[in-house]
């Protein structure tokens, strides 16, 4: 079997396992993860944001000229099915924050299986490459799957639902991308890559500045502001260590 395959599958599978631990530690403390979400909320904004801004968005725009369009696509996208949750299906709910988990979840499982597509590209290029590259990935997977599994629970989730649908959307679909993606990647060109981190940013940029930041200014926490700084430092890790 090809071992650049191999290696690859590897790095999703970690990736999965790290984002499933994240999901099982808060789940056991789940009551304490409610009242401090803001903090957590706050930290995944500094990281989402920061890590599109300074990556993603860069990135996309080198390896596409379409990249700025695909961009608002992206953030207009998730800010369609935000409002088509809370029209068609989030009124029929009885948490009006409904919408809140969902879209969040959306976002973070695209960006997910995106990741696993990136795995795929960069381990074909270079396996040392795609080592480096995974480490500083592997950095944001384990507080993704605890956002994802709070960000469920507000929404009116219970703690079963929120465990797996935080499974399938933040864990599960990083190796599920690289697996769907690896044998196409011959085909993949950079262009067509640019575009797709595009789309992937703009959703990012959406969930963290719309979703996340209004919730954490909303609740005015003392210490959210540290949090989110937190979030941007672990950002500007994983922007060197990519690099």
């Amino acid at each position: 079997m090809d071992k650049t395959f191999l290696i690859t599958m590897l790095a999703g599978i970690i990736a999965c396992i790290v984002t499933t631990i994240g999901i099982y530690v808060i789940s056991k403390y789940a009551e304490w993860g409610k009242k401090n979400i803001i903090y957590f909320m706050s930290f995944a904004s500094g990281v989402l944001i920061s890590v599109s801004f300074m990556y993603i968005i860069p990135k996309s725009f080198e390896m596409s000229k379409s990249a700025p369009i695909f961009l608002l696509v992206g953030f207009l996208l998730f800010y369609i099915l935000n409002r088509f949750l809370n029209i068609f299906i989030c009124d029929k709910h009885k948490s009006k924050n409904c919408a809140f988990g969902i879209i969040p979840a959306l976002g973070i499982g695209f960006h997910s299986f995106m990741d696993g597509v990136i795995y795929s590209v960069i381990f074909s290029v270079s396996i040392f490459t795609g080592i480096l590259a995974a480490i500083g990935m592997v950095l944001h997977e384990f507080p993704e799957g605890i956002v994802t599994f709070l960000l469920l629970m507000k929404s009116g989730f219970n703690k079963k639902k929120s465990s797996l649908y935080a499974f399938l959307a933040a864990a599960i679909s990083t190796p599920l991308g690289a697996l769907v993606s690896y044998p196409f990647i011959s085909r993949l060109t950079p262009p067509v890559l640019g575009i797709l981190l595009a789309i992937s940013a703009g959703a990012l940029v959406y969930v963290g500045a719309t979703h996340l930041l209004p919730r954490v200014e909303e609740e005015s926490k003392k210490y959210s502001l540290l949090a989110m700084g937190m979030g941007i430092l672990i950002a500007v890790m994983i922007v060197l260590l990519k690099g």
